[in-house]
Formats: C-alpha cells, sequence, structure tokens
C-alpha cells in the first residue's frame, strides 16, 4: 500500500523565503497528518508486517540450537528492518503516482525547493516507520518471548540503526520514482525488487542459508546491514553465530548505512523530476 500524498500546495513562507530545513519540517507534518486521515491506508500499512510477523513467526517457531533463541525472535528483527525499509516501496510508488498525475507539477510552482520535499518525505516515512517497530516489538515480546535490551547502548545502536536505514531506504526510494514510465506501471516495477530484497537480505531467511552470490548482491543495499543492527539490538551475543562473520560488524553497518543516505541524497538530486516524461 502506498503511502498518501497530498495534493496541495506546500505551505507558503509567512515572511521571505525559510530555510529548506524548516520548510522540509513543515512538509513532514502535512504529509502525516494527510496520512492519518486515509483510515484505509493507515490500516494496511500497520496490518501487512504484523500479518507476516504473526504467520511466519506462528510457521517457523523452532529453536535455533546452540543459541537460547528461537526462529520466531528472529523474524521479529528481520521483520523491523522490513518495516524500516517499507519508505523505498511506498515512496517510490506514490511519488511515481503523484507525477503521473500532476500532483508534483504544481508543487513546482511553490516556494518548496527539492531538498525540503525530500526531507519531508523521509520525515514522514520515519514517523510511520517507528510506529509499525513500536507495534511489532510488542507482538515480538508478547507472543514471541523476545527479550528487549536493558543496556543503553544497544538501544542508542537501535536508535542509529534506524534512523541512517529510514532516511537511506527512504532517498532511494524517491530516486527510483524516476524509473516507472507512468504511474500506473509504479507497482509492478519498485514492488518485486523490494520483495526480491527481502527474501536475499535475511528478513525471511537466515543469511547463513543463502548462496553467496546472493548475498553479495544484497550486500549493496540497505536492507541486509539494517537486518544486520537490528539482530544486534535484539538477539544480542547469541545471534551472532548466526551470521557469516560470526560477528554483526557493527562499524561497517554504520559506514554502508551513512553511504547510503549520502548516495541516495546525490540519486535524488540527479534523478528526481517534478513532471512526467510526457509533459517534457
Amino acid at each position: 500500500m502506498t503511502q498518501t500524498t497530498t495534493r496541495s500546495p506546500a505551505p507558503a513562507p509567512a515572511a521571505g523565503q525559510p530555510p529548506a530545513i524548516r520548510l522540509g519540517l513543515s512538509r513532514a507534518a502535512f504529509e502525516t497528518k494527510m496520512f492519518f486521515r486515509e483510515k484505509d491506508a493507515v490500516i494496511f500499512t500497520f496490518a501487512f508486517p504484523i500479518v507476516l510477523l504473526v504467520i511466519f513467526g506462528s510457521i517457523f517457531a523452532g529453536d535455533l540450537e546452540g543459541t537460547g533463541l528461537n526462529v520466531s525472535q528472529l523474524y521479529v528483527a528481520g521483520l523491523i528492518g522490513s518495516a524500516a525499509m517499507t519508505g523505498f516501496q511506498n515512496l517510490g510508488i506514490s511519488i511515481a503516482v503523484d507525477r503521473d498525475d500532476g500532483t508534483l507539477k504544481r508543487l513546482l510552482g511553490t516556494p518548496l525547493p527539492r531538498t525540503s520535499y525530500f526531507i519531508g518525505k523521509a520525515l514522514n516515512t520515519l514517523v510511520i516507520s517507528f510506529f509499525q517497530v513500536v507495534i511489532l516489538l510488542a507482538i515480538g515480546v508478547t507472543l514471541f518471548g523476545l527479550k528487549l535490551p536493558s543496556e543503553v547502548s544497544t538501544w542508542l545502536t537501535f536508535v542509529w540503526v534506524f534512523v541512517l536505514g529510514v532516511i537511506g531506504s527512504s532517498l532511494l526510494g524517491i530516486a527510483v520514482s524516476s524509473l516507472p514510465r507512468s504511474g500506473r506501471s509504479a507497482s509492478a516495477v519498485i514492488a518485486m525488487p523490494f520483495v526480491v530484497l527481502q527474501f536475499i537480505s535475511g528478513v525471511f531467511i537466515p543469511v547463513t542459508q543463502l548462496p553467496a552470490w546472493l548475498v553479495n548482491i544484497a550486500s549493496f543495499f540497505p536492507l541486509k546491514w539494517m537486518c544486520q543492527g537490528f539482530r544486534s539490538v535484539f538477539l544480542g551475543d547469541a545471534g551472532a553465530t548466526l551470521e557469516l562473520t560470526k560477528s554483526y560488524e557493527l562499524d561497517r553497518v554504520a559506514l554502508i548505512l551513512g553511504a547510503w543516505v549520502v548516495g541516495g541524497l546525490v540519486l535524488c538530486l540527479m534523478t528526481f523530476r517534478w513532471k512526467s516524461r510526457r509533459d517534457g
């Protein structure tokens, strides 16, 4: 389900041209308000990862030998990573639709610069993903025996993995929104790569059970590293034995997610278009 994008222009500055960040914050508040007004979008957006967690967590409920963990807990960590990256799919599709129906063309006539538009989209996705993660954690603790970390340092790891992952994947979603030739084809063009990434990045299948060439492909994208970071938070030292290197490599996780934030912004600036191809 794609996130709802406003059909109204961005709020104009009260006096002069505000900084890009101020406009971006205003845009984020407006987009978030519009999203929560669409009750069907809200229900489906939050229900989808919950349904997946309950189904997979209930079917694959065995223990992971030698770790003291169970498969359900592994799914919780993986689906938290998937929820944090839903901005890639939602923004990629919704922006393509808005470009096709002329919404972005109308925004072009407002004082909203591209950077502010990107900030608004990323922050809106950050809020939605946060609520998704909170719900998934509540289910994981209640139904599948997930233990929340007690150390402040571990929660700080959660924060930077979450923030870098959501922002990086959101910017990537904005960038790929220029790939579909029309809004009608956006779902087919963008949804399939996201599904594939989930299967090869450790969301549904442990990376130790995947062929090396698939893991190598997944390593180029943020989802694998997001899932790896979240496993470090919620599975602890016992879960490190499930990693290919027997370590969570958090320094590498930070480096790659940070690179995706910078690279995603560059891609957005290079590829983003306010108008559809037929408008020239």
